[in-house]
């Protein structure tokens, strides 16, 4: 796969995108796949190197799609092993969605200062302005649960066939500036977000999902 862009997070980390697309690719669909949102939710950086290490030895599988890979859009809290950024800010709250609202206080779900405030944030809605993905799929954990926004039932579901993890619509609690409602509910775009389990080795779990990951990335027909 190849770099095709990067951003310098606040302590000069890159958070980087890359892309691929089979020789194949034409009128097929863009999909992104995104890690570390959360710097303490370390383990889909490993699952999406584990794609791009896929499509690197087998680019076709791809079929007529452009894959999107962002690993970890959080590098500065996960080298302080922190749920938000080198600001303190959880990214999953800072989007400029019609339900932001300003944290009552500085805790680990602070939203910032003002929505869209963070670096990591105004690069990923920059990603979507550029590329418009037709499917996005974030990857969090501990729930193991795969919940959805927009559009993305039907894929919702066609992952647990695969993983066996349970489908939930509602993560249970309220998640004003979220990534899900700003791309998926706000832009119409299909977003999986595929929450893994936190006590499984990273062998395991990408052992679990491969098989949806390739299924995600090669198929036209969400």
């Amino acid at each position: 796969m190849k770099l095709i862009n990067q951003r310098l997070s606040n302590n000069n980390n890159g958070i980087q995108l890359y892309t691929a697309e089979s020789r194949y690719y034409e009128n097929g669909k863009t999909i992104l796949f995104i890690g570390v949102f959360h710097g303490d939710e370390p383990e889909g950086e490993f699952l999406i190197e584990n794609l791009m290490n896929e499509i690197d030895n087998n680019p076709d599988f791809t079929g007529r799609n452009q894959i999107l890979c962002l690993p970890c859009l959080n590098p500065d809290g996960k080298e302080l092993k922190t749920r938000g950024n080198a600001n303190g800010v959880d990214l999953n709250r800072n989007f400029p969605t019609k339900n932001w609202e300003l944290s009552a206080q500085k805790n680990e779900y602070y939203s910032g200062d003002y929505a869209g405030s963070e670096i990591e944030t105004r690069f990923l809605i920059e990603i979507l302005d550029e590329h418009k993905p037709d499917i996005i799929v974030t990857l969090h954990t501990p729930y193991r649960i795969i919940n959805y926004d927009g559009p993305a039932e039907k894929l919702a579901h066609k992952i647990s066939e695969f993983n066996n993890y349970p489908v939930q619509q509602d993560i249970g609690y309220p998640t004003p500036g979220s990534f899900g409602t700003y791309a998926g509910i706000e832009r119409n775009i299909p977003v999986i977000t595929l929450e893994l389990p936190d006590n499984t080795s990273i062998e395991q779990l990408w052992a679990d999902n491969k098989d949806a990951f390739i299924y995600i990335s090669g198929s036209t027909s969400f």
